[in-house]
């Protein structure tokens, strides 16, 4: 074995030296913020030489570590303090959000700027959308032109998927709510994000983070009524928003009196007092009597556990149905209220396939209740009915409803020989 000893390996190649202006540069606060400053200055308003500097001084600059930093500037033009004033001691540019012109076509160009930079740097998807949430919550320390810009601004982001709908949480901030900026920023915000989509996007991306039905909390507790609500936005040109509003309270209290009713059923209060207090809420709620009904069937199929064997079902919804039909009876005083109930009945055999077999002996135990009438039943047949399992009801109605057209025409001949 030889004494010498073994030479250890070394690393060979160009070594690159780094200037350390350039890592100062990188890794400073002051430095960072006075070459976003400075670059923005030289870019001026020319949105197109923005966005193309932001673009390149992503590899220079450290925009992970300051990405607030960063988002305060071509807000604001500088750091925020908390409450939303500017930093005295910090360097500023005039080229910003809120100093841009109030209108929307500038502001859809800022959304550009921003759509391209977290495009091009993705790790600042979360940082952006934390930024807006903050700014949200300083809306009292902006003017009101501040916070129209970044109301428009935030509605086209909204529109173009760059932010969540759950940024929307900040506006329900206590202080915001109870002097009016919510709901003035609100009305700003949905204008512009209606404007790029339409409502039915709006209310998607409202519903996919819970905040459909919290609409109202924009308003302070002393004011938070649909009335309101739908006078206010209204009134500054959102019906379709205020309709919206409206539509999801009705939603929501339809929900809430299903609860109950179903409470009411497990409890096995009486019928009469079932009735009663379904026929209260329907006047406080102003539901029709076709959507009473249908309410009322939901509830009563809602109120048992269902038999998973097919022939044991239709047994345990007649049993069910015979009992509850006096209630069933009490909200179908009108034609179309019966159709309705009908439909109801057609669609939720056709979505439960152990009822399939069991829609003809429903129809007829609630003809024999009283609850349907045999002008509704032939009207549902003849041209009534929905799509759902059209073919395979109609026959199983087929000989019932013959059955009812020569019992008709029996009667009338038996009137005629009277007269």
């Amino acid at each position: 074995m030889s004494n010498q000893k073994q030479q250890k390996p070394t690393l060979t190649g160009q070594r690159f030296k780094t200037r350390k202006r350039d890592e100062k540069e990188r890794f400073d606060p002051t430095l960072f913020q006075e070459s976003i400053v400075q670059g923005l200055n030289q870019s001026g308003s020319d949105l197109e030489a923005v966005a193309k500097f932001l673009d390149s001084t992503g590899g220079k600059l450290d925009y992970r570590r300051y990405a607030e930093t960063l988002f305060d500037i071509l807000v604001a033009g500088g750091m925020l303090a908390p409450g939303g004033t500017l930093s005295d001691d910090m360097t500023r540019t005039e080229f910003c959000l809120f100093t841009a012109p109030e209108d929307l076509e500038t502001m859809q160009a800022y959304a550009q700027v921003f759509n391209k930079l977290i495009r091009r740097y993705k790790y600042l998807e979360k940082g952006f959308e934390e930024e807006i949430k903050k700014l949200l919550l300083f809306l009292k320390g902006f003017t009101e032109s501040e916070r129209n810009k970044l109301a428009m601004l935030t509605g086209i982001l909204l529109a173009n998927g760059n932010i969540s709908a759950s940024i929307l949480n900040s506006l329900y901030n206590e202080n915001l709510v109870k002097e009016g900026v919510s709901a003035a920023f609100a009305v700003k915000l949905f204008k512009s994000w209606i404007h790029e989509k339409d409502i039915n996007s709006v209310a998607g991306s409202l519903r996919k983070v819970g905040m459909d039905n919290r609409l109202m909390e924009l308003f302070p507790a002393n004011k938070r009524s649909c009335e309101h609500f739908s006078k206010y936005f209204t009134d500054a040109g959102l019906k379709e928003l205020s309709d919206f509003a409206r539509n999801q309270q009705s939603i929501g209290a339809r929900k809430e009196l299903q609860k109950e009713l179903q409470e009411q059923m497990a409890r096995g209060d009486p019928q009469k007092e079932i009735i009663a207090f379904t026929k209260e809420e329907m006047k406080k709620a102003n539901l029709s009597e076709q959507a009473m009904i249908s309410i009322v069937w939901t509830s009563v199929m809602s109120s048992v556990e269902w038999n998973k064997k097919e022939e044991l079902v239709c047994e345990q919804a007649i049993k069910l149905l015979k009992q509850y039909s006096p209630l069933l009876k009490a909200f179908t005083s009108q034609g179309q209220s019966e159709l309705s109930l009908l439909l109801k009945i057609q669609e939720y055999c056709y979505d439960n396939i152990h009822f399939m077999k069991a829609f003809q002996k429903i129809v007829v135990l609630l003809y024999k209740a009283d609850v349907l009438s045999e002008e509704a039943i032939l009207k549902w047949y003849s041209d009534a009915h929905v799509a759902k399992g059209k073919s395979v009801f109609l026959e199983q109605m087929k000989k019932f409803v013959e059955w009812l057209k020569s019992a008709e025409e029996e009667s009338e001949s038996e009137e005629e020989e009277t007269d």
